[in-house]
């Protein structure tokens, strides 16, 4: 139980620094931090769990994530659905608590709550070729980014810092394709509040993450056969 709530706190994190961020400050007058300052932020948000939850959990806040490393042999099987939901719950609070900062400004509109889209709902009006090719890329670099700063030869103690600039490098190449998604939790908990076109596209943010985080275990466990750690 206790790996479950620490996936949830640190989800719950990752939506409210992440998106946060954007919903909050990238747009603000003059000062906004822009598409690097989100970038980071999502980063930060890893940095800051992965040293706070990494030994509980393994910090994954990312139902890929999860999918990738069990499939990479490097996490049980049994524990796949519960911290999927865990990170889908958590999620969806960090968007709760985020509406309920956000919406009391005066003058708010909900706008696209830094969801995740495609087509008309680009930021830079990418389609969804392009939007798929990219999620799956991503997420793909993302776990193999992840299995190897965690593999038991990798220096130890800056796995957390390599995960955290790998997410960060990741936003600033994909934000104007899709926002950047690379996680599902991610994807649905800001849907959930703009529904409509984010709900219709939300497949989109489930299936290529999962698909970049499978080929990613699959290459990663053929090229390092050693047994590692669980992560």
């Amino acid at each position: 139980m206790k790996k479950f709530i620490a996936e949830f706190i640190g989800t719950l994190w990752l939506v409210l620094g992440g998106c946060g961020s954007a919903v909050i400050a990238a747009g603000f007058p003059e000062l906004g931090i822009g598409f690097v300052g989100v970038s980071l932020a999502f980063g930060l948000t890893v940095v800051t769990m992965a040293y706070a939850i990494g030994h509980i959990s393994g910090c994954h806040l990312n139902p890929a994530v999860t999918i990738g490393v069990w499939i990479g042999g490097r996490f049980d099987g049994k524990d796949v659905f519960p911290y999927i939901v865990a990170q889908v719950m958590g999620g969806i609070a960090g968007a709760a608590i985020l509406f309920l900062i956000a919406s009391g400004k005066s003058d708010f509109v909900l706008g696209g709550f830094a969801s995740n889209g495609y087509g008309e709902h680009s930021p830079g009006g990418y389609g969804m070729t392009s939007a798929l090719i990219i999620e799956v890329v991503m997420t793909f670099i993302f776990l193999f980014v992840i299995l190897g700063s965690t593999y038991t030869k990798a220096p130890r103690g800056f796995a957390g810092l390599a995960i955290g600039l790998c997410l960060t490098l990741i936003h600033l190449i994909s934000i104007p394709v899709t926002n950047t998604s690379v996680n599902p939790a991610r994807s649905t908990s800001q849907a959930l509040f703009v529904g409509d076109w984010a709900i219709d596209q939300l497949w989109l943010f489930w299936l290529a993450p999962i698909v970049g985080a499978i080929l990613a275990g699959l290459i990663y466990k053929a090229i390092s056969p050693e047994i590692t750690d669980n992560l």
